[in-house]
């Protein structure tokens, strides 16, 4: 019977520590909102965020927006890649935060989506610095190899069971000492569970991101850092041959 109590009341004691962190979570987010907000000198994008929230698209998180947009004032990237466009705001937050006059390749697979997409880097005033492509990301890849071509920055944040298999193409992409930034990483929270702790719908793109993660962190052509921003950040360089 004084186990069973002790049970109690430890998940009692956890219980009121998950309810008093997640407010504090929240509180947090408001006060860096507060700081840093990159929407806020961009009245298309707040719009932008609002139609890819109410119609269940996915959008980058605020703290992944305030990251991202540092990164393109710090670095200035202008060759950029990203794979995975949805209706297009991360594109459009990095080619208005950039400095720099660059060049954006974005992919995206879903028909529906395209148009929309194109509407909005029109009305955002950018189309002329973004390429939209539209097809199967694995394929595009490897047209872009084909093309000669190299990004000093490239983003991904698109199907996740395909990182394992586009990895090699985006080592071939990134230039030396260029970044790839992978959002999502760490899903929610799952990445950290055994496979049978997962619902079924999910073990595979479990197994694919854990996967990916083990190939970022062991190859010797790479050097990558996992950052606990949004969902997760990996931040991976390719090493320059010497």
């Amino acid at each position: 019977m004084r186990i069973k109590e002790n049970e109690d009341r430890t998940l009692a004691s956890a219980r009121a520590a998950f309810e008093y962190e997640n407010p504090r979570d929240e509180r947090m987010e408001i006060f860096l909102e507060s700081l840093i907000d990159p929407l806020d000198s961009l009245p298309y994008l707040n719009e932008l965020e609002k139609l890819c929230l109410d119609a269940y698209v996915p959008v980058i998180r605020k703290p992944t927006q305030r990251f991202l947009s540092f990164e393109m004032r710090h670095l200035k990237p202008r060759r950029i890649l990203e794979v995975g466009t949805a209706l297009g705001f991360s594109a459009i937050l990095m080619a208005e935060t950039n400095p720099a006059d660059c060049r954006i390749d974005t992919i995206e697979s879903f028909n529906e989506r395209i148009p929309e997409a194109a509407k909005h880097f029109e009305e955002a005033g950018v189309s002329g610095q973004i390429h939209l492509m539209h097809g199967d990301a694995g394929d595009l890849l490897k047209e872009l190899i084909s093309q000669g071509k190299t990004y000093d920055f490239i983003f991904l944040d698109a199907a996740k069971g395909q990182y394992p298999v586009w990895l090699p193409f985006l080592k071939e992409l990134l230039d030396p000492d260029g970044l790839l930034m992978t959002d999502n990483i760490l899903m929610e929270g799952d990445i950290i569970e055994t496979h049978y702790a997962i619902p079924r719908r999910n073990r595979t793109i479990h197994k694919r991101i854990r996967e990916y993660l083990k190939l970022l962190t062991t190859d010797p052509e790479l050097s990558t850092e996992i950052l606990p921003i949004g969902d997760g950040i990996a931040l991976t360089v390719k090493k320059r041959i010497k």
